[in-house]
């Protein structure tokens, strides 16, 4: 669990906020909107049980921990066996909770904070609760000259269009699961007339990607995916990928392209366990209000690249923090952008590497 670090903050108090009054409602303040998802559920899985298994409860456990090491640490773990058996010789110890589904499955939930901090002493990557959320856009030419862009729910459909509900629905679901399995928060447009008017079938089989770029902003994603298919063709899917400010091309199944962008965030924010642990300055301005004192706060103590932080300074509505974390200062400087925060030019930049800058950011939520 995350440990706030007091400081002697009398100077602070004296020069700007009522202390007692700033820690009373730094409880109260409302959570600020962010960016990124934390994601629930990421270390409980569902699996088919195996009755052919010697054991097959002991069998879900195990195939059920590789998916969650899956989504936790990426594929270069989960796919080595033996490194697995090393570090979780006993998958059920780790088991917190178990019970039967539909059809055959078995739902499990795992001790996460016991599973990082394994990982974390083998040096493995852990990729935090704190992701990315990423907008997909989903064309399909179903064949026979009915297309259609894959919305988040049921669009209003004629008596002849009413046929596509299902497979529309099976289509959705299923790229939501393989988003799933790997921990990506993924979600559709709402395709109202907003989206209609901004974006037709036509402008996304087209190619025509600034136009569905602009047409995201509304939505807040952090990446966008825009995807072109023909479920009874052979011809190979193609997808757009926006993130960071850069443009990638791919081809290929929907499981295929999930996993390449789980295993490229997950290069972008995990941190490997074996980082040390650094110490990162921090300045925050436009904290002009307690809420917003405790937005800030809550905001840095639920990035889980930090592990700890004080507060050594505040010049007018500039807060100043030491910050420690793992990963160094340009991780976490991505992990403010994506929590929200606006990125300002460092004005203090004096060029001398024996004094680092502190990262600049304005508290604009």
């Amino acid at each position: 669990m995350l440990k706030i670090r007091k400081t002697n903050c009398a100077g602070f108090f004296r020069r700007s906020l009522n202390y007692a009054l700033l820690v009373i409602l730094l409880f109260l303040a409302p959570i600020p909107p962010a960016h990124a998802v934390d994601v629930e559920n990421l270390f409980s899985v569902e699996v088919t049980l195996d009755d052919e298994a010697e054991d097959p409860r002991d069998a879900a456990y195990k195939t059920a921990l590789i998916e969650v090491l899956t989504r936790v640490s990426g594929s270069a773990l989960s796919t080595n066996e033996e490194a697995i058996d090393e570090l979780f010789p006993v998958p059920s110890a780790y088991v917190t909770q178990f019970r039967l589904g539909a059809e055959g499955t078995l739902r499990i939930s795992f001790d996460g904070e016991a599973i990082e901090t394994v990982l974390r002493n083998a040096g493995q990557m852990v990729w935090g609760r704190d992701r990315p959320l990423t907008l997909i856009w989903l064309a399909v030419d179903w064949g026979q000259g009915e297309r259609e862009i894959i919305a988040a729910g049921e669009p209003h459909r004629t008596m002849q269009q009413s046929r596509s509900i299902d497979r529309n629905r099976l289509l959705r679901k299923r790229v939501l699961e393989i988003a799933e399995k790997r921990g990506l928060p993924l979600f559709f447009p709402l395709l109202d007339t907003t989206d209609l008017q901004s974006v037709t079938f036509s402008d996304i089989w087209g190619g025509f990607d600034e136009r569905i770029i602009e047409a995201s902003e509304r939505y807040e994603a952090n990446s966008i995916l825009i995807g072109r298919i023909r479920p009874e063709s052979n011809q190979r899917n193609r997808w757009s990928y926006f993130f960071g400010g850069e443009g990638r091309v791919w081809t290929g199944p929907s499981e295929m392209i999930v996993a390449q962008i789980a295993d490229l965030l997950a290069a972008e924010f995990a941190v490997g366990g074996n980082a040390p642990l650094e110490e990162v300055a921090l300045n925050i301005s436009g904290v002009d209000t307690i809420d917003a004192f405790g937005s800030i706060q809550k905001l840095l103590a639920a990035i889980s690249l930090i592990e700890g932080f004080r507060i050594s300074e505040v010049t007018g509505d500039t807060v100043t923090y030491q910050v420690e974390m793992r990963g160094g200062a340009e991780r976490l400087r991505r992990a403010l952008q994506l929590a929200g925060l606006l990125e300002q030019a460092d004005l203090n930049a004096s060029g001398d590497p024996e004094s680092p800058s502190a990262l600049e950011f304005f508290f604009n939520l």
